[in-house]
């Protein structure tokens, strides 16, 4: 099967040029202009962008909670809601059970994405219950392609590790080609904040902010950095929200200390005066780390743009509204997490690349080839180069739209970003080759997606 895009103007993180892509089968054969190949299918790109489809680093999808109730989407429904929104990977989290070992979370999650998921995936792997069996294990996830780890500083009693865990994790990465992805917060300090707010009648949403200040965050940020510069080890530091945290990580990086951050839509678009909202409206919005201030998010923005922020994911985690419910008398039992596979590029263009914060190469950079670099997919994911998938978003940049629960993929009741208009989408999605979606029809198939063994760090 041979596939010509004509008449585009490729944007990759190094370049914009007008060119034609060849793809054969599964991969692309050539980028230059004018080629002139026999083709099974045309596709005319004139006057479109044409980009790396979107890499997501950090999904949730039929993540569990409780025995009753798990995250609204499974590799079904949120994989074709990242392809509507023109993500063709994603790396997704399998969960380390208590007592239980690594492969064996890793083949739970392997099931849970066979035969539904519609674009590629691969897996970090949550350890909840570290061991020296455990610590081993580590090495031969990395050598199945599992090649990164996160660990959690917050949820004491259920997925916090201590500081020498976290170290020993950092020390078995540095050997074995993996990366730590770390969880951020001070989880002792923060529940002290929620007894206290709970002893004090403090039940609704927005005190889950309120006991979760940004202070918190970038002392964990900052401790987290010295036992990585002590270990020797490169460090990722998973939804950064906040200036503060930022600044430990520039201070860290001054030492010399390797440390990535990715940031989400949320912290850029939206602030902790949602919270506020009536009734229990602000339940849509606890997430941890939680919403800040509106005067924080110039500052990410200026941090993405300049490269001191690598990455964009969406940490899509989204619960029903009843399921939020759970916590209508006691904030801390208000699911966390929120949706966001679909709209990660769609807002970052018309937010970011719209408004002159971003470039377009920069775009392409944060949510692409950034992710797939870091996370070992890239050349493979990421680039718009021969020998690369096929991976590719023809993309309209006047599209408008309207963000509504009413209109989106995703299975969860509710947007983040309701009634919000953009401007800026993908026309056509192209998954290895295959066109998934055509001007708002979704045409992939459940199963098609595969599994993605990833490359360790070089050491």
């Amino acid at each position: 099967m041979r596939t010509l895009i004509a008449n585009g103007t490729v944007v990759t993180a190094a370049a914009t040029v007008r060119a034609d892509v060849l793809i054969e089968d599964e991969t692309i054969a050539a980028v230059g202009e004018r080629i002139e190949a026999h083709a099974d299918l045309v596709l005319d790109a004139r006057g479109r962008w044409l980009l790396p489809g979107g890499v997501d680093a950090h999904t949730h999808l039929d993540m569990p909670l409780t025995d009753a109730i798990s995250s609204a989407d499974d590799f079904e429904s949120g994989t074709v809601a990242a392809a509507m929104g023109g993500t063709t990977t994603i790396v997704d989290y399998a969960t380390q059970a208590r007592g239980g070992t690594l492969a064996a979370a890793l083949e739970d999650w392997q099931e849970r994405a066979r035969g539904r998921a519609v674009v590629d995936y691969g897996f970090h792997m949550i350890v909840c219950d570290p061991s020296p069996a455990v610590e081993h294990e580590l090495d031969e996830l990395v050598a199945a392609g599992v090649t990164s780890f996160k660990l959690f500083m917050a949820y004491p009693g259920r997925l916090m590790l201590d500081d020498g865990a976290i170290f020993r994790a950092l020390l078995r990465a540095r050997d074995n080609g993996g990366l730590v992805c770390l969880h951020a917060e001070n989880g002792p300090v923060i529940q002290v904040l929620v007894e206290r707010a709970l002893a004090a009648g403090e039940t609704a949403p927005r005190h889950h902010a309120r006991t979760r200040p940004a202070r918190l965050e970038a002392e964990a940020v900052g401790r987290a950095a010295a036992l990585a510069e002590v270990a020797g080890a490169p460090l990722f530091i998973v939804h950064l929200s906040s200036p503060e945290a930022l600044a430990e990580i520039e201070r860290a990086r001054e030492r010399g200390v390797e440390v990535l951050a990715e940031t989400c839509p949320q912290y850029l678009l939206l602030s902790e005066d949602l919270y506020d909202g009536p009734g229990f409206a602000g339940a849509r919005y606890v997430m941890s780390p939680p919403l800040r201030a509106a005067a924080a998010r110039e500052p990410l923005w200026r941090a993405l743009a300049d490269g001191a922020i690598q990455t964009v994911a969406t940490d899509h985690c989204p619960f029903r509204l009843a399921d939020k419910a759970l916590g209508a008398d006691d904030f801390s039992k208000i699911p966390n997490g929120a949706p966001g596979i679909e709209t990660r590029l769609v807002l970052l263009w018309d937010a970011g690349v719209r408004t002159g914060r971003l470039s377009m190469n920069r775009f392409v950079e944060v949510t692409s080839s950034a992710p797939a670099r870091i996370f070992g997919l890239y050349p493979r994911k990421g680039e718009i180069a021969p020998g690369s998938d096929a991976d590719l978003v023809i993309w309209d940049a006047e599209r408008t739209a309207t963000i509504s629960a009413a209109t989106h993929h995703s299975r969860v009741d509710y947007s983040a970003y309701e009634g919000r208009g953009v401007r800026g989408g993908p026309e056509t999605v192209l998954a290895r080759g295959r066109v998934i979606v055509d001007r708002g029809r979704f045409l992939g198939r459940p199963g098609d997606g595969r599994y993605l063994r990833r490359a360790a760090r070089r050491r």
